[in-house]
């Protein structure tokens, strides 16, 4: 059975810090797709960074290039976002997401996700 747990989401005021971690069991970890996506009521569900089986490779969505770092511990089957110099439009739930065989750009569309951790930015 596939697990995903996130937590570290919270409470922090604009251009703070968070770092986001997925805790995952019940599937291959370096052979999945892993994403982050975050859905808003407003916005629906926003694909904002991938790391790719093959060789780890990073992509993020055009709004958080350049603040936030998705990185992954193998040992420890855990994904990782660091996010810097938060602004309140990055207020969201943050849901980590996995796939065997749908590509980084269909991270909307994988098949595995967990519950998701609130990520709040005030003004």
């Amino acid at each position: 059975e596939v697990r995903l747990v996130e937590s570290g989401g919270g409470l922090v005021q604009a251009g703070g810090s968070l770092r986001l971690s997925c805790t995952t069991s019940g599937f291959e970890f370096d052979d999945w797709n892993i994403a982050w996506v975050r859905q808003t009521p407003g916005k629906g569900r926003e694909r904002v960074s991938c790391i790719r089986r093959s060789d780890a490779s990073t992509d993020y969505a055009d709004s958080v290039k350049g603040r936030f770092t998705i990185s992954r511990d193998s040992a420890k089957k855990t994904v990782y976002l660091e996010m810097n110099g938060l602004t309140p439009e990055d207020t969201a739930v943050y849901i980590c997401t996995v796939d065997p065989k749908r590509p980084c750009w269909a991270a909307r569309e994988f098949g595995f996700k967990g519950q998701g951790t609130q990520v709040t930015v005030s003004s």
